[in-house]
């Protein structure tokens, strides 16, 4: 119009007859004219014809269909998002960003903080904390690792130093040490700025880091709900059809609890396989000691780069480098029965050394 920019704005909080054009001065909203900008430029790239004069671009129908939807899309992840963040505990903030389709907010899919426990399963707190007043320079009797004949998991910098396949015991809410103790780590939750994604490759969302973080650095739990074994080869064969599954068994020293990270979860239910990940898994104790139900830390195994993608291996293995070790297998969707035929699933992590399939 007389070689200026006017948008067409749908105004917050009015009807759609309330609609006016506005030349682009009057808007002052820059991220959301990027984003505009972004999608009206993928919007004409998806035409095969560009009908175009001197100063127009003129779209077709189904491109103002997209453009809509995108809009309409981008709207569903950031109230997506805001809810993410409205309920988190942590430091760390969780984004949301989709720039590769239009698929929205997941289904049938609750954000949790914590473990939800499920039917038949019973979690123990504990009732004796450590007499420490300083858990790391002047540990009484060996402060809670020590009580079950361990060391201290944690440089004095938060840093884990055990080795994959050793327990790591937390201070709990008996202690007399205060919430800033070295020893409580994982309980402090994700520490990160973290981004749920949408990948360009058909491995659906993924979860990347939007800061650096260090190696042993702690990053996120792997949450979701506690369920029984006989519960989680029902919901297995459920899951088998659908060439998927977010089961963890828990078989730290028996294979009796499971956790179900399908419908209710945290950031770790996007986060994808690798067969070189750069996420390892620990068996965490805070307060619960029950053996049967330790809590699943995810740490980095290396550097990780600001806008890396985080990833485990599914069918992670520990190496037996001690008895403690020897008893840990931990392995994402791992009730596989001799009766039990599961479908294969193409590996498209892309590492040289990928071993083509998932399970």
């Amino acid at each position: 119009m007389y070689g200026k920019e006017y948008f067409f704005v749908k105004w917050k909080g009015y009807p759609e007859s309330e609609n006016t054009w506005e030349p682009r001065k009057n808007l002052k909203c820059p991220k959301l004219l990027r984003l505009f900008k972004s999608d009206l430029d993928a919007a004409i790239r998806r035409q095969k014809k560009r009908p175009r004069t001197e100063d127009t671009v003129e779209l077709d129908q189904k491109s103002v269909g997209y453009l809509v939807q995108k809009g309409k899309q981008r709207q569903a992840l950031w109230r997506w998002e805001t809810q993410i963040n409205k309920s988190n505990r942590h430091k760390g903030r969780i984004y949301v960003q989709n720039e590769v389709d239009l698929e929205g907010p997941p289904r049938d899919f609750t954000y949790i903080e914590d473990y939800r426990v499920g039917e038949g399963v019973q979690v123990t707190t504990a009732a004796l904390g450590c007499e420490c007043k300083d858990c790391y320079n002047h540990p009484v009797a060996g402060c809670c690792p020590g009580l079950s004949q361990h060391r201290l998991a944690y440089t004095d910098t938060g840093l884990v130093r055990v080795r994959p396949g050793q327990p790591i015991y937390e201070c709990n809410s008996c202690c007399r040490c205060g919430p800033d103790c070295i020893n409580r780590i994982v309980q402090n939750g994700i520490q990160y700025d973290l981004c749920i994604f949408r990948t360009g490759n058909g491995r659906g969302w993924g979860v990347r880091t939007l800061e650096r973080i260090k190696r042993n650095s702690f990053v996120m739990e792997y949450l979701g709900e506690i369920i029984t074994t006989e519960e989680a080869e029902k919901r297995g064969e459920a899951y088998d059809s659908q060439g998927a599954t977010y089961l963890f068994d828990l078989d730290y020293v028996e294979d009796v609890f499971t956790v179900d990270a399908a419908f209710y979860g945290n950031v770790s239910h996007f986060v994808n396989h690798s067969c070189e990940p750069n996420l390892q898994v620990y068996n965490v104790f805070i307060d619960n000691l029950d053996e049967r139900l330790p809590r699943i830390a995810l740490f980095a195994n290396r550097y990780i780069k600001a806008g890396e993608e985080l990833t485990f291996d599914y069918k992670m293995q520990i190496d037996p480098v001690d008895a403690e070790s020897s008893k840990m297998d931990f392995s994402l969707a791992a009730l596989e029965g001799p009766s039990r035929k599961r479908m294969r699933v193409e590996c498209k992590c892309g590492v040289e050394s990928c071993r083509k399939y998932l399970f």
